[in-house]
This record gives C-alpha cells, sequence and structure tokens, in this order.
C-alpha cells in the first residue's frame, strides 16, 4: 500500500463554531480530523505531522517554508508515494502556487482543506481528505507538481483560483481547467501539466505591495508603498494592463529606484500585453521597465516576485520566472 505524509496546519477543516466567539475557531487538530475521516487505511498508510491549527489569512511567507520543509522531506522518503497539506482555503491559492514553485520532484503534492467547518451538516472536509490522500498515493499523478484538491477536483497551483467566498466547489482554474477529477475515489487524470516555474523559497522577501488599480487610482498607494521600504511591488492593473497615467508615473519613479514593478491583471483569467499605447496603457508600462506577469494572476505574481527577489534574481531572471513558461 503507499505511504502518503499528511501535513496538518489547520483551517476551516479544523474548526467549529465557539458560542463566546461568535464564530468559527480552530478546535480540532490532525489526530481528530483523520478520526473524522474513515476509509483512509483503504487508500494508503497514512503519516501525520502536526503543525498547528493556523488560520490560513495569518500564515506568512516564512511560515510556508517551514511547512516546505516538511513537505520536501516526505517527498525525498523513498517509501513515500506523495504528500498531502491540509489547510485554510483562504490563501491556498498562493501557498500551493509557493510550494510548486520549490518542487521539482515527479510525486505529487496535494493542497487540500475545507469550505465548511467541522460542525456543520454539510463538513465537506473528510471527503476532500481522502480525495486528496487518493491522489497522492496514484501512480496516475506523477508529474502534476502541486495541486489542489476540493469537490472532486485536481487544480494546478499555477492557475487555481478561489471563485467563490462560500461555494464547495469554489475552486477553478481560468486559462487552461483542471488537470482531472476523482470520482468515487478513483482518480482521473485528464491532462498532462504544462512547463512550470521553480525558484528556491527558503529566502522570501515579506516586502512585496500589491496596489490595485480601478477607477481614480492615483499612484499614492504605490508612493506610500516605497516610502514603506518595499523589496518590490506588483500592479493589478485594469483589463489586460492598463492603468491611470498617474500610477505609472509612480511606477516609473519607483523603478528609477532600482524597485522591480510587475504588471499583473486584475482579472482572474487572462495574460496581461501590450495592446494599448495610450498613457498608462499596457505598452506604456512595459516600455518604462514593467515586468510583465504573464496569465498569472496578480496575487501569485505577489508571490513569485516575492520569492524571486529573495533568491536574488536579476531582472532578467525575475522577468523570465514571471512570464508563461514556454511549452
Amino acid at each position: 500500500m503507499a505511504r502518503v505524509v499528511v501535513v496538518f496546519t489547520g483551517g476551516t477543516i479544523s474548526m467549529a463554531f465557539d458560542p463566546q466567539a461568535g464564530g468559527n475557531v480552530p478546535t480540532l487538530d490532525g489526530a481528530a480530523i483523520l478520526a473524522r475521516t474513515p476509509g483512509l487505511d483503504a487508500i494508503a498508510d497514512i503519516v501525520p505531522i502536526e503543525r498547528g491549527r493556523t488560520p490560513a489569512s495569518h500564515f506568512a511567507f516564512a511560515d510556508l517554508s517551514e511547512i516546505w520543509r516538511d513537505i520536501a522531506a516526505g517527498l525525498a522518503d523513498p517509501d513515500v508515494a506523495g504528500v498531502v497539506v491540509v489547510q485554510g482555503t483562504d490563501t491556498i491559492e498562493e501557498t500551493a502556487f509557493a510550494w510548486d514553485l520549490a518542487s521539482d520532484a515527479p510525486k505529487p503534492v496535494v493542497v487540500t482543506g475545507a469550505m465548511r467547518a467541522s460542525h456543520e451538516p454539510d463538513f465537506d472536509g473528510p471527503a476532500n481528505l481522502r480525495d486528496a490522500v487518493a491522489v497522492a498515493a496514484s501512480p496516475d499523478a506523477g508529474g502534476i507538481g502541486v495541486a489542489v484538491t476540493l469537490a472532486g477536483t485536481i487544480e494546478p497551483a499555477d492557475d487555481v483560483t478561489k471563485m467563490h467566498t462560500t461555494a464547495l466547489d469554489a475552486f477553478r482554474s481560468p486559462n487552461h481547467g483542471r488537470l482531472g477529477r476523482v470520482a468515487d475515489g478513483v482518480v482521473v487524470v485528464e491532462r498532462v501539466r504544462g512547463p512550470r516555474r521553480h525558484v528556491p523559497i527558503d529566502r522570501p522577501s515579506e516586502r512585496i505591495h500589491l496596489v490595485m488599480a480601478g477607477i481614480a487610482t492615483d499612484g499614492a498607494l504605490l508612493e506610500a508603498a516605497v516610502a514603506a521600504g518595499a523589496d518590490g511591488i506588483v500592479v493589478a492593473a485594469t483589463g489586460s494592463g492598463n492603468t491611470s497615467p498617474g500610477l505609472l508615473a509612480a511606477a516609473e519613479r519607483a523603478m528609477a529606484r532600482q524597485i522591480p514593478v510587475v504588471l499583473a491583471s486584475r482579472c482572474p483569467s487572462g495574460p496581461v500585453g501590450t495592446a494599448y499605447g495610450f498613457p498608462g496603457g499596457g505598452a506604456t508600462w512595459v516600455r518604462a521597465g514593467a515586468m510583465p506577469a504573464g496569465s498569472l494572476c496578480a496575487i501569485k505574481a505577489r508571490v513569485a516576485l516575492a520569492y524571486g527577489v529573495g533568491a536574488g534574481l536579476s531582472r532578467d531572471g525575475l522577468a523570465s520566472l514571471l512570464a508563461d513558461p514556454l511549452p
């Protein structure tokens, strides 16, 4: 039987309602979650690792690097088929992408959690955990890198996006679609994972700021980020990479100070580009020196920039990391 390492970090899957707090709070540890997930012993031999009960919104980049050490150790063990990380869904699209940047192992890493807390009648945690373990144990899942599995789908870490705040099937991959699905415990891989980005994640920069463009967004927030000591800035532009002239002017001043600036989109899918040449259009951003994020959404571009800057990549290295990998 396959052996699967399961790293428990907390999240909604660990929570229950506390009347004194007036909401859901961390309650279940990994052992309690396993006890509520019958049938796992028929899928794999589980090696549990406890890492506390941290809400996903509380993670810092340094926490992801610590969890990565457990993942890497599991991947390096010849007796382990794959690794599962159990966490909150609020930042799962960021954490999974960070670990995907670091992983070059053929074994799968599957990140999962729950959209319902443990006291709710439609608690989805046990089903999601069983599916995630099934994917991690499957010989057909080799080469998928890091994936997110909830509600029976297998989503690639570089594309997966939380599309709804509360829906059980909140996660989708809007650019290229899912990698596969899990149906009644059977893992079906529907497509091959494409080329992936890679960078070490042991020295992240915590000072990468995200500025979102919209109507009447000038350069004030970007200038505040520079004043706060930003090591890099990601601009979530409108459409395919367009902003006001004032936001671009502030970015030009930041780039003159050798602060890397990344141009991404606030849209959930599609690449940024250079189709528009008016002041603040995507073409003017790229000519000014901003690095396009390809099809990475802005929040994932921030993760890539944090680890790229932390790894000491040159501007060309950062631009290559951010760009969509060539097939």
